[in-house]
């Protein structure tokens, strides 16, 4: 009995935009270049951090921004 052999069928042409992988690459880049420490007490930056907090400075920044939310002017 013989064997039929499959022909190989190239491949097809890239999975991702390059659009997209280059968008990808530069996030990669501005990743790399925040900072490692808090600019407050020099912890290390939490990981969802935009402004190069640490969890605890980044906590206290979000309460005093709802504390002073809260707080109504006291106008007379």
């Amino acid at each position: 009995m013989g064997y039929a052999k499959r022909k190989n069928i190239p491949p097809p042409g890239p999975v991702i935009s390059s659009e997209i992988l280059e968008q990808a690459k530069r996030s990669l880049k501005t990743d790399q270049l925040r900072p490692s420490k808090c600019t407050v007490c020099g912890a290390e930056v939490a990981p969802n951090s935009t402004e190069g907090l640490c969890w605890v400075c980044r906590r206290l920044k979000i309460s005093a921004w709802h504390e002073s939310e809260q707080q109504t002017p006291a106008q007379d």
